[in-house]
């Protein structure tokens, strides 16, 4: 690289982008776009959510044993803040050279309230316990607090710190449903940085989606808010309006480097080739 701050790319296609309606891929698919992403040069590949099903858990074990190689991308997998779910998790990731645990739960209070039923207190014992455990399995744990966005901002960054304090290596601050603003998000991250002790030792990131049509500008206002890894999709694809598009976001930080003064090490001339296969695959 040039000397620039880095960016790390982190691809979420065949896990976030597989849950948009249609989408859905078989192994040898995912296996396909997996050896592409790993051309693409993205530096994370997000392979799938293992608890889900077997059928998912074998995918993601395929591309952890093929694609997860010494100089490859690291291989995550995503987990809810449960044993069995990290435990899945990390068993799918395992042949991988380099491998991620990426676990999360909800922080806002309409979460809390409707879909999880538990208080603030429970869900900060949570993290604790399963940031912990999911450190026992791994080295590199990645932690969401899902719908950050929405989320109380005092209670977001005690959780946050919480996670940080146990282990987590990233801290992934998402957007889950595309309700914020670019200047919003970017105070988030930026609040987070400066108030939360640690923070500036972890890489902070941004998962944005395309609800209001904002999803790479949110993550390009994060970015500048000091997030250091972007999750995103080929072809922008992924829950309801979509996620933050890979190819959208490299290549705005690659055509105005003078204003953003970043480097992501994908290569550009397998955009294309990529983006093809991904439509050829979730048609």
């Amino acid at each position: 690289m040039s000397g620039e701050p880095y960016v790390q790319i982190f691809d979420t296609t065949l896990r976030d982008g597989e849950q948009a309606p249609g989408c859905t891929m078989t192994r040898d698919e995912k296996l396909a776009v997996a050896r592409q992403l790993a051309l693409l040069r993205v530096d994370v590949i997000e392979a799938g959510f293992p608890a889900a099903s077997r059928g998912d858990w074998d995918a993601v074990h395929a591309v952890a044993q093929e694609v997860g190689t010494p100089g490859g991308p690291t291989i995550c997998a995503l987990a809810r803040a449960n044993e069995r779910d990290i435990d899945r998790c990390h068993s799918a990731i395992e042949p991988a050279a380099k491998r991620r645990i990426h676990t999360f739960i909800a922080t806002s209070d309409v979460h809390l309230e409707h879909k999880l039923r538990m208080s603030r207190a429970r869900v900060a014992e949570v993290v604790a316990a399963m940031v912990t455990y999911a450190r026992g399995w791994c080295d590199d744990v990645e932690f969401s607090p899902e719908d950050a966005g929405r989320s109380d901002p005092i209670f977001l960054r005690e959780i946050v710190s919480i996670a940080i304090e146990c282990g987590a290596t990233v801290l992934n601050i998402p957007d889950t449903v595309g309700y914020t603003t670019p200047d919003e998000y970017a105070a988030m991250i930026a609040g987070i940085r400066a108030q939360v002790p640690g923070a500036e030792d972890i890489v902070l990131s941004t998962h944005c989606h395309d609800d209001l049509g904002l999803a790479v500008a949110n993550s390009l206002a994060g970015v500048r808010a000091g997030a250091r890894q972007v999750e995103c999709t080929i072809n922008g694809i992924g829950e309801r309006a979509g996620n933050a598009s890979l190819e959208e976001v490299v290549m705005t930080l690659c055509a105005r480097r003078q204003l953003f003064g970043l480097a992501t090490g994908v290569d550009t001339r397998e955009l294309v080739r990529t983006s093809r296969l991904v439509s050829a695959c979730t048609g």
